[in-house]
C-alpha cells in the first residue's frame, strides 16, 4: 500500500509539473506580444506617432481579450465534457497557431491594411486559447492537489504564468543584446513568436499524456451537462463574484506587469533596455512569492490574504504610479514597482483556486473560465488601452484613480466571497 501511495503521489506531482509547464508556454506566447509591442508597432502602424502606435497595438491586444469569453465558454464546456487534459491540449494547439501566424505576418509596407488584420486574426486565436487555458489549468491544478496543500500547488498556475512572461522578457533581452535595434524592429521580433510556436507544439504532445483528475473521472457515469445557461441559473451569485474579483485582479495584474514596461519608457523616460531589466527583476520577485502566499493561504485561509491585495491595492495605486512617473533611478523604480506586486501576489497565488472551489465538478471548468473571462475582458484586457487613452488625453493620473476604483470592486467581492478553505466543493483529496 505504501508503494501504491508513493506512486500515486509521484503521479500527482508529475501531473502538476506537466500542467504547469504547459501553462508557462501558453503565457510566454501571450505575453511575447506585449513585450515586443514597442518594436513591431511601427512596422504595422508606420504613419502614427509613438503613443498612437502603442495605442493601436494595444487595441489589437484587447481584441484577444474580447475573444476570451468565447474561448472560456466553448472550451470550458469542452473540458467539462471531455476532460481537463483534453481542454489543456486543445488550448495550447490554438496558441501555437496564433504565434506562428504572428511570426510570419506581413508588414504594412508589403500588405497595407492586411497586415494589422493578420495580427487581429492571430490575437483572436490566442484569445480563444487563453480563454480556455485559464479555466482548464486552474481546475486541473486545484483538483490534482491534496486538500491541505491545495493553495500551495494551485499557486503554481501564476508561478508558471509569470515564468512565461519572464521567458518572453528573457528572449527580448537576448535579442536586444545580439542584434542592432533597427534590425530587431525590422524582423528580429519574429524570432520570439517562432520560438513560442515550437514550444507550444512540444507542450501539446506533453499534455496529451497527462493523467486525468479524479474529480472528472469520478462523475463520468452521471455527469450533468455543462452549459452557460445552467451556470447562470444555478450559480448567479458565484458568477458575479468571480467576474468582479477577476476584473479587479486582472486590471491590477496587467497594469503592474505588461503595461508597466511601457509606462517606464513612455512616461518615466527610461530606455527600452532599462525598462526591460527593471521589469525582469520585479517579475522574478513576483514569481517567487506566489508559492509563499499559497502556503500562507493553506494555513490561515483564503480571505485574509485576499484582503491584503484588495484593501492594500486601494491604498497604494495612486501614490505608487505617481512616484514611478517621476522616478529617474532604476533601483528606486524597481522598489516602487515591487510594492503593488507583492500585494498583488496575495491574490494571484490563489486566484484560480478560490474560483474552482466555488463550483461542482460537472460545471467547474466553465464556472472558473467564463466569469473570469468576462471580468478580464472588461477590465484586464482594456487596462493598457485605458491607460494610454488617459495619457493621450493629457490626464494620465486619471488612470491611477480608475485602477484604484476597479481594485475596490474586487475588494467588495472579497467580502462577499465565502471562506472556500472550509466550503470547497472539490471533494476529492
Amino acid at each position: 500500500m505504501a508503494d501504491a501511495g508513493a506512486q500515486s503521489n509521484r503521479s500527482r506531482l508529475k501531473s502538476i509539473v506537466g500542467g504547469s509547464a504547459g501553462n508557462l508556454v501558453e503565457w510566454y506566447d501571450w505575453y511575447a506580444y506585449s513585450a515586443l509591442t514597442i518594436y513591431f508597432a511601427p512596422v504595422f502602424f508606420p504613419k502614427e506617432d509613438a503613443t498612437a502606435q502603442l495605442l493601436s497595438a494595444a487595441a489589437i491586444f484587447a481584441v484577444g481579450f474580447l475573444m476570451r469569453p468565447i474561448g472560456a465558454w466553448l472550451m470550458g464546456i469542452y473540458s467539462d465534457r471531455h476532460g481537463r487534459k483534453s481542454g489543456l491540449a486543445l488550448s495550447v494547439a490554438l496558441m501555437a497557431g496564433g504565434s506562428l501566424l504572428i511570426a510570419v505576418a506581413p508588414t504594412y509596407s508589403k500588405a497595407g491594411a492586411l497586415a494589422p488584420l493578420v495580427l487581429v486574426i492571430a490575437r483572436m486565436l490566442q484569445g480563444l486559447s487563453v480563454g480556455g487555458e485559464y479555466g482548464a489549468s486552474a481546475t486541473y491544478l486545484s483538483e490534482m492537489a491534496l486538500r491541505n496543500r491545495r493553495a500551495f500547488w494551485a499557486s503554481f498556475q501564476y508561478f508558471t504564468l509569470i515564468g512565461g512572461q519572464l521567458l518572453a522578457l528573457a528572449v527580448v533581452v537576448l535579442l536586444q543584446s545580439t542584434m542592432p535595434e533597427a534590425r530587431l524592429q525590422e524582423w528580429g521580433w519574429r524570432v520570439a513568436f517562432g520560438i513560442g510556436a515550437l514550444l507550444a507544439v512540444g507542450v501539446y504532445i506533453l499534455r496529451t499524456r497527462l493523467a486525468e483528475t479524479q474529480s472528472f473521472t469520478n462523475q463520468a457515469s452521471d455527469r450533468q451537462r455543462s452549459t452557460a445557461i445552467g451556470l447562470w441559473k444555478q450559480h448567479p451569485r458565484e458568477f458575479l463574484i468571480v467576474a468582479a474579483i477577476s476584473g479587479g485582479g486582472s486590471a491590477a495584474f496587467y497594469a503592474y506587469t505588461t503595461y508597466m514596461q511601457k509606462f517606464l519608457t513612455n512616461t518615466s523616460g527610461f530606455s527600452r533596455t532599462s525598462a526591460t531589466e527593471i521589469m525582469t527583476f520585479a517579475l522574478v520577485v513576483f514569481m517567487v512569492i506566489q508559492p509563499l502566499w499559497g502556503m500562507v493561504a493553506d494555513r490561515v485561509g483564503r480571505k485574509p490574504i485576499l484582503y491584503v491585495f484588495g484593501f492594500g491595492g486601494i491604498l497604494v495605486s495612486v501614490p505608487v504610479f505617481t512616484a514611478i512617473s517621476h522616478a529617474t533611478n532604476p533601483t528606486l523604480a524597481l522598489t516602487l514597482v515591487l510594492v503593488p506586486l507583492v500585494l498583488l501576489g496575495a491574490y494571484t497565488s490563489i486566484s484560480g483556486l478560490i474560483k474552482a472551489e466555488l463550483f461542482p465538478a460537472h460545471i467547474r471548468t466553465l464556472g472558473v473560465a467564463l466569469p473570469y473571462a468576462v471580468g478580464n475582458c472588461l477590465f484586464g484586457g482594456t487596462a493598457e488601452y485605458v491607460a494610454l487613452w488617459f495619457k493621450q488625453a493629457g490626464a494620465e493620473s486619471g488612470f491611477y484613480w480608475y485602477l484604484t476604483a476597479v481594485i475596490g470592486m474586487a475588494a467588495i467581492a472579497f467580502v462577499m466571497l465565502p471562506e472556500t478553505k472550509r466550503t470547497s466543493l472539490i471533494r476529492e483529496d
